[in-house]
């Protein structure tokens, strides 16, 4: 009887100690760190919601790759894009990824990323519009996204009272349409979307700037910054990001 006890008292002591060792499947990703990526997800092609109400872009599938790379998940907050830069400084985002132009300006709150894309400036107007070139831009109302560099380049150039800020592109076209503005300043490749969306809009031949994107990263946080520098060279090495690139823009 004693060596029954014995046995049994053994074999309790083996059970619960593979219980206590063996994890579960479902909790293994909670251990997993997570990458919080900010943007904002009005600003196609590189951020945009999609009909199934998932976030989607080149800056999202970007971000997901280098997460990847880091054996991190990743997490996207949708804000204002005028709110980006103080979200990283204040650590509720780790990186912004929103079509983010490099400027001395910016880069005196954060530190910037290598850079992944270049960025183009233009002017949207209707079809019918007076303005032929950006020489035609003096004394009209200009619309622009708030905080971008469209914003900070014509309100330099033309002064705050001749810009109207919204808080996305969208707004702003609407507000070409209507009549409120008498053109909009944005990315290019917006721009296309834009336009293709809206008829009687047209993009002007001559660009306003020329731009390097980066992803937004806290002045503090360098090993993150190097991490991700390391990601994204092989990202461009092995092709991936030329892929995601041209998934979203046509060469042509």
């Amino acid at each position: 009887m004693k060596k029954l006890l014995a046995v049994l008292m053994a074999l309790t002591l083996v059970l619960a100690f593979a219980a206590c060792t063996k994890q579960p499947a479902d909790t293994v990703d909670e251990t997993q760190k997570t990458l919080i990526m900010g943007t904002n997800a009005a600003f196609p092609p590189y951020e945009f919601v999609a009909d199934d109400g998932s976030f989607a872009g080149i800056d999202v599938e970007i971000a997901q790759a280098v997460a990847e790379k880091l054996g991190m998940k990743l997490e996207i907050k949708d804000m204002e894009f005028n709110s980006l830069i103080s979200a990283v400084q204040g650590g509720s985002i780790d990186i912004a990824l929103a079509g983010m132009t490099v400027t001395d300006e910016r880069k005196e709150s954060v530190n910037f990323s290598d850079t992944y894309a270049k960025g183009v400036q233009v002017v949207i107007v209707k079809e019918d519009s007076a303005i032929a070139t950006v020489d035609d831009l003096d004394g009209k109302t200009i619309g622009v996204q708030a905080g971008t560099t469209g914003d900070i380049y014509c309100t330099d150039d033309y002064g705050q009272e001749n810009v109207k800020q919204f808080n996305n592109g969208a707004l702003a076209i609407q507000a070409l349409l209507n009549g409120q503005v008498d053109c909009v300043v944005i990315d290019n490749e917006p721009a296309k979307a834009f336009v293709a969306a809206n008829e009687g809009l047209k993009i002007l031949d001559t660009s306003y700037a020329d731009e390097d994107y980066a992803a937004a990263i806290a002045k503090e946080n360098t090993e993150l910054l190097d991490n991700f520098n390391k990601a994204l060279a092989e990202l461009k090495a092995d092709g991936t990001i030329d892929k995601i690139v041209e998934k979203y823009i046509n060469a042509d």
